[in-house]
């Protein structure tokens, strides 16, 4: 699977990178929270983030004031298994080089959403990166296996807790997973079956052999 940047002009309809944002103290704190042992971990706020100085940043000039949350996703990934979306932005950072895998809702078609439609992304580490509301998106994946991935995560304030009761009037109710977040299980994923909304069809890309392939070009 090819792996573009970005920087690259394919970037552009998917989301922005953000400049002007002080993010060392972010990243120094991000780096104190370890790894879990397998697999991912995913907190909407963590206090230890939220208190530094670019939340408010992001509060105030990425969400134009908007009440927001600071949480992490960090752990060690390469395949899909879901895409989700938000009814806003989401802002990324990592502490180091991670890769995502992306579409656009727009693609979706009868509930349904191909694979194949799915880019790649190398993102840089200690650059902000806007993901826009029609980005199809889920955990990142990393790069090496023994460093992982941390990745900030910057959302409207409630996002991606608990989902409100409702009864499905149509079907991306059904998608509903959580809070501010609908969600595309592939059928070989552990949300799907936990009874997540079954809405990607074709191969669950893992990218194990492309991040390695990354990781020997940069020795």
């Amino acid at each position: 699977m090819k792996i573009y940047s970005v920087t690259d002009p394919e970037f552009r309809p998917y989301g922005k990178l953000l400049r002007g944002y002080e993010t060392e103290a972010l990243l120094k704190a991000m780096r104190e929270i370890p790894l879990p042992e397998t697999g991912t971990s995913y907190r909407p706020g963590i206090p230890s983030l939220e208190a530094c100085g670019v939340f408010q940043d992001f509060r105030d000039r990425a969400f134009g004031g908007m009440p927001i949350q600071l949480g992490m996703c960090w752990g060690r990934n390469t395949r899909l298994n879901c895409l989700e979306y938000h009814r806003d932005s989401e802002i990324n950072l990592g502490s180091g080089d991670f890769i995502l895998l992306l579409a656009k809702t727009e693609e979706i078609r009868e509930g349904m959403l191909s694979t194949d439609r799915v880019k790649a992304f190398l993102v840089p580490g200690g650059v902000p990166v806007e993901i826009y509301a029609t980005t199809l998106h889920y955990a990142p994946c990393h790069i090496r296996q023994e460093e992982g991935f941390r990745v900030a995560v910057v959302l409207p304030r409630g996002t991606n807790t608990e989902k409100p009761e409702i009864i499905p009037g149509n079907e991306e109710d059904r998608m509903l997973w959580a809070r501010n977040k609908w969600l595309l299980a592939h059928p070989d994923s552990v949300p799907a079956g936990k009874g997540a909304y079954i809405g990607l069809a074709g191969e669950n890309i893992d990218l194990a052999d492309a991040a390695g392939e990354i990781e020997r070009e940069r020795r």
